[in-house]
């Protein structure tokens, strides 16, 4: 036998199956090259082991390491060459390697190097989840836990690309098949097996990285806004009594309904103190005054923040955490004391506002305690998020951040259950890593870290239509985890109860028609009346050509267009707040609806288009009340609901290097873009969300 461990170049992709003994590598290998039709390299062990064993009843010896590796390097440079696009190899040195670490303490140089040197598009894991199979090379099923974490360590330490196929044969073949379909199209694409198996590990298919690379080259289609909704063009204008009457009947209903608050409240802080971290990164108070730095950078935020420092609800815990660090504290001058006071309050040791989420920072000073957005939350759900004694809240967290919530939920929980006689169940879910993006360069490159990994950003807000689809309720309530205020609770929940009201009172005019069809109960009569439902209720136009459709062609559009989830989102008057508003959006088939849009979404170089988002009169608040079940109290598919071609393009920055990323359809915008939709105008004192720390200092969030 000739000894070379050298592997044979070549453009056929390799697969090598890696694990212990009895694990369905072979079974595996076999498979897959069935499937394929090509080859697969058996393992040479075997057959030189057996022969040893028939001929005199010895046992693999340290000695047999090198000629197994020898003799399996040949096989695999045999197979390859009548390979037909894939080569699955059973074993190969790797395993080798292992074994004679494993069992005889060392391996031999050459035998190591070789191991290392030797590549493979992708190493499937096979786990010990197959029942142990005795032959006469075969050692004992003892221990296969110990066995399987050092092939597993070793595929770590060695940073090869692998995966691990657990279940029975019929389901690791389809589970490897799969991987290799996205494998292939990975390697067309010019993307490492290191960057496939990050991908495929935060379970992303490969035929989304190939939708997000084609948006990033193409662009994102910008909206086609055709006027702004205004009132009583696409924005429903309620009286005070009017709204009492929704809210009323909401009351009188909402114990026939599961109810649900739906919180997103994803995230850190971080924007939230934006401006202090920059000044803490570039402010030397030995070389300059803080009003020097206010006038060098115009940062009229800083000069707010100063000013107001006293009214901030957290003021007097870092002010007396302070003074226990700096005995000296009130000695010290004015600058040296705010200096010390911001500093205090980012840091990671102490305070650490930066780096915690919203829903526990302190909001609201009241005149027993100080109140976080959970506090607010939990007191708005208990008002109007309830029936039948139960109020069901949802928040989508950051895994990292989940024990931050919990602990605030159970301190304050039962303080609001107890006067007001309602039960509230707290569930949680986290954005789906699957929904992340790519990271881009501007000239579409791929952009890594330091350690050649792939970067990943959460994919917006509009990842969480999963989370919401996820949900089992009649009715959810959604609103932001930053708009909360301080009092008014009656004023809130007036106004949150006619939204829901309104919700219901569609619905159920919306059901009776979807009866009344699947009776086939639907005359002429009918379909004019329910065309003017669709026209007066939720502001769908009907293209031109519907007249020209058979009778049973206008019931089945009839139906399409009725049986759909249904939204009722509050609009407040526009006061130049950053963000979406309600639009007129022509869709490319020509069809008109009425949308949330985004700035982003806005082609801004074209005039027309600029001026009508300027004559938008109103705002997008995230005040929505959903219903995501049918007439057949059905859950919808949320998913399918979805303007996919809605996405963002976003500028971000990667250590001072501008970069690109891909975000899903907004969750109230291209998330919901083919719902029934109800807007309707609501006061501006239910929208006062906390974008920077200076909001605190507005009255909403002030003691009265």
């Amino acid at each position: 036998m000739e000894k070379d461990l050298k592997q044979q170049k070549t453009n056929i992709i390799k697969i090598a199956l890696f694990g212990p003994e009895s694990t369905g590598k072979t079974t595996l290998a076999k498979q897959l090259a069935d499937y394929y039709e090509t080859e697969w390299v058996p393992e040479f062990a075997r057959d030189y082991l057996q022969e040893k064993w028939e001929e005199n009843k010895h046992i693999c010896v340290a000695d047999d390491m090198m000629p197994i590796a020898y003799g399996q390097t040949a096989l695999e440079n045999e197979k390859l060459a009548s390979a037909n696009k894939y080569l699955f190899c059973d074993t190969n040195l790797m395993v080798t390697k292992v074994f004679s670490e494993m069992y005889y303490g060392f391996c031999d140089p050459l035998l190591n190097e070789a191991a290392l040197k030797h590549e493979y598009d992708l190493f499937f894991l096979t786990d010990i989840d197959v029942p142990w199979e005795k032959d006469d090379i075969r050692d004992t099923p003892e221990g296969r836990e110990t066995v399987f974490s050092v092939f597993k360590q070793t595929l770590i330490d060695t940073k090869k690309p692998f995966i691990t196929l657990s279940g029975d044969k019929e389901t690791r073949l389809a589970k490897a098949t799969g991987i290799i379909h996205d494998l292939t199209l990975a390697k067309e694409n010019d993307f490492s097996s290191n960057d496939f198996v990050q991908i495929y590990n935060r379970g992303i298919s490969f035929e989304t990285i190939l939708k997000q690379l084609k948006s990033f080259k193409k662009g994102i289609a910008k909206s086609n806004l055709i006027r702004p909704a205004t009132i009583n063009d696409g924005i429903l204008n309620l009286s005070e009594n009017e709204f009492h009457q929704k809210a009323l009947f909401f009351d009188q209903e909402k114990d026939k309904f599961k109810i649900k608050k739906f919180v997103p409240a994803s995230g850190a802080a971080t924007r939230m103190y934006k401006f202090l971290i920059a000044f803490l990164n570039d402010f030397d108070i030995e070389k300059e005054t803080i009003n020097a730095y206010i006038n060098r950078k115009n940062d009229k935020e800083l000069a707010i923040f100063i000013v107001g420092m006293e009214k901030f609800p957290f003021f007097e815990t870092v002010d007396k955490k302070l003074r226990e660090i700096y005995p000296e504290f009130e000695s010290l001058e004015r600058d040296y004391k705010n200096y010390y006071f911001i500093k205090l309050l980012l840091s990671p040791d102490y305070f650490n506002s930066a780096n915690k989420p919203k829903a526990v920072l302190p909001f609201h000073q009241y005149d027993t305690h100080i109140a976080n957005p959970i506090e607010e939350h939990l007191n708005e759900c208990v008002h109007y998020a309830s029936s039948k004694n139960v109020s069901n809240l949802h928040f989508t967290v950051s895994e990292i951040h989940q024990n931050l919530f919990e602990i605030a939920v159970d301190e304050i929980k039962g303080k609001i259950e107890k006067p007001s006689g309602i039960k509230i169940d707290i569930g949680y879910s986290y954005q789906s890593k699957r929904t992340d993006s790519i990271t881009l360069d501007g000239k579409n490159k791929l952009v890594k870290d330091k350690d050649d990994n792939l970067i990943f950003r959460p994919g917006g807000h509009g990842a969480l239509i999963e989370n919401l689809n996820n949900l089992d309720a009649d009715v959810i309530f959604i609103k932001n985890i930053d708009n909360v205020i301080q009092n008014h609770i009656d004023q809130i929940t007036l106004y949150k109860k006619a939204l829901a009201g309104i919700l219901v009172e569609m619905q159920q005019k919306v059901f009776e028609y979807l009866r009344l069809i699947d009776q086939e109960k639907i005359k002429e009569d009918n379909i004019k009346e329910i065309l003017l439902f669709l026209e007066n209720g939720f502001n769908v136009e009907m293209t031109a050509d519907f007249n020209k459709f058979t009778f049973e062609n206008k019931i089945s559009k009839l139906k399409e267009l009725l049986d759909r989830p249904t939204r009722v989102c509050g609009m407040v008057k526009n006061e130049g707040e950053p963000g979406g508003g309600p639009f007129w959006v022509m869709n490319k088939k020509g069809i008109k609806s009425l949308q949330i849009v985004e700035t982003s979404q806005v082609d801004l170089e074209d005039k027309k288009q600029e001026r009508i988002l300027a004559e938008a009169t109103h705002f997008n608040p995230v005040d929505l009340v959903c219903g995501i079940k049918n007439y057949k109290n059905e859950k919808f598919d949320l998913l399918q609901y979805v303007d996919q071609k809605a996405g963002f393009i976003v500028e971000k920055s990667v250590e001072g290097k501008s970069v690109k990323n891909y975000e899903l359809p907004g969750l109230w915008n291209g998330s919901m873009a083919n719902w029934l939709t109800v807007f309707v105008a609501v006061p501006l004192i239910t929208f006062n969300p906390v974008k920077t720390v200076n909001d605190l200092l507005k009255a909403a969030h002030q003691p009265q």
